[in-house]
């Protein structure tokens, strides 16, 4: 807690104006000119306190003494453990600069455009739950200067041959790319981070703990190795396209991969010491049935990024709303022979099986968060997770295809049987070709009636992908005693 000079009150960061504001006699101060006795001398770690979630585990850092009411990471409605911790000083910070109102309204011009989602997000008390989190980044700077070596080639056919020149390609490169960031968290997803990206670089600050008054920020567990040959590569691959725009190389063919190491030799390519920076964040998340879904708000440009589930029932009522014009002004203009209708039918059936089979194989590794790094990273080597940047266990096993397939509904079948239903009674109808078109007629609502079933079971498994497991970290509990 940082006290106010006049009246001993509580100091906290106010965005409008960019200082440390008091909540009673609203005396504002230079974030640089209140520190606490402790930080005055200039240290590589500063004072905070520690938060534990006693439900996942998850650890949130503030400089204040008040207890938090809320976990953004499992949306629990209690903080049990409170401790204080020295944390590694970041170097630099980027203070909030979209207030919590801001927030909210771009989280609910967000939802204008979801008219499906459940009714709780839209409500005030939900919307009220957003807290401002600042979440570790590296931020990695590289360099490209020197003398640069290419070699270049190009084909062409005269007659009967095929003749090709070779090119020696030479010239000076002079070339930086600064404030390449990625998080530094575990428990914050890659793809939230990189949703909610990118962060203007020029607003940094030199980083005071004064900054996180009235904030909460997220641990720093990844190490910066991780991300170091992302960074290789970016500027390596935009090197790369400057050199090849240059007109007297823009029909050659390089015979350097962009993305190999020899590239990275050529263009002199380094990496300086990556550095600890915080980037803020508005953070909610939403809970229902063991999994959460979050609404993250990037806290200096405002853009957002949310899981936004699909309401069964409204999704229903929509459709039937746009299917009854649908189907008279059909009915008014053309005429469809019973058979085609039925072919039409086993055509969407095979449609929605293979969009169910996404589903769940995409859900199978959401919840397994193969696509985040920085989690593997946390329980695994952080080589082999660097040097294995898509993980090689992307198949999904028939146990585990029935596994994620269980419809949550009234009938325990897998969501794919009503559009292999469909699909049978259609061929099924189709190879008999009986006289009466009853048959085909029957047929079509029987097929129509499994593709609904199977529709049903997407958006319940869409609803499934746009939740998240409860996030688990090595800890069982809030309390370190426990």
């Amino acid at each position: 807690m940082y006290e106010c000079p006049n009246c001993g009150g509580n100091l906290k960061f106010d965005i409008p104006s960019q200082q440390l504001k008091c909540e009673h006699c609203l005396t504002l101060k230079d974030p640089y000119e209140v520190v606490k006795d402790s930080d005055a001398e200039e240290s590589s770690a500063f004072d905070v306190t520690v938060f534990t979630c006693p439900q996942c585990g998850g650890e949130i850092l503030s400089t204040d003494t008040s207890a938090a009411e809320f976990c953004s990471f499992c949306g629990a409605s209690t903080i049990l453990d409170s401790r204080i911790s020295r944390e590694k000083r970041p170097s630099r910070i980027i203070p909030f600069k979209r207030t919590k109102e801001d927030c909210k309204k771009a989280y609910i011009a967000r939802l204008k455009r979801a008219p499906f989602a459940p009714d709780e997000l839209k409500d005030e008390k939900c919307i009220d739950s957003f807290r401002g989190i600042y979440i570790p980044y590296w931020s990695y700077h590289i360099s490209q200067k020197g003398e640069v070596s290419l070699k270049g080639e190009k084909s062409y056919r005269r007659g009967n041959y095929t003749y090709t020149d070779h090119y020696d390609l030479g010239g000076y490169l002079d070339a930086g790319y600064d404030q390449l960031s990625y998080d530094a968290s575990s428990s914050f997803d890659d793809n939230i981070s990189k949703q909610i990206a990118p962060f203007d670089g020029r607003d940094r600050q030199v980083f005071t703990p004064s900054f996180l008054s009235g904030f909460y920020a997220d641990t720093s567990d990844v190490d910066s190795s991780l991300y170091k040959d992302d960074a290789l590569q970016i500027a390596n691959t935009t090197s790369y396209g400057r050199i090849r725009q240059t007109p007297a190389f823009s029909d050659l063919t390089l015979s350097c991969d962009k993305n190999s190491f020899a590239m990275t030799t050529s263009l002199h390519t380094y990496c300086g010491t990556p550095e600890r920076v915080m980037y803020p964040v508005w953070f909610m998340s939403y809970r229902k049935d063991g999994r959460v879904a979050y609404a993250t708000v990037n806290g200096q440009s405002g853009k957002v990024a949310a899981d936004l589930p699909v309401d069964l029932k409204k999704y229903g009522i929509g459709s039937l709303l746009l299917a009854l014009p649908i189907f008279l002004l059909l009915n008014l203009f053309f005429t469809i022979m019973p058979k085609t209708v039925l072919g039409f039918s086993a055509v969407l059936a095979l449609i929605t099986f293979f969009v169910f089979i996404s589903e769940i194989t995409a859900i199978y590794h959401r919840d397994r968060r193969n696509d985040d790094r920085g989690y593997l990273c946390r329980n695994a080597d952080s080589a082999s997770v660097r040097k294995n940047k898509k993980m090689t266990d992307t198949s999904v096993s028939p146990h585990q295809l029935l596994k994620f397939s269980i419809m949550e509904g009234p009938l325990p079948l897998p969501g794919f049987m009503g559009s292999l239903l469909a699909v049978m009674v259609a061929a099924a109808v189709w190879i008999l070709n009986p006289v009466s078109d009853l048959w085909y007629y029957a047929g079509t609502i029987l097929s129509f009636l499994g593709i609904l079933f199977t529709v049903a079971a997407i958006i319940r498994k869409y609803n499934v992908l746009a939740t998240r497991k409860l996030p688990q970290f090595d800890r069982t509990g809030g309390d370190d005693h426990a």
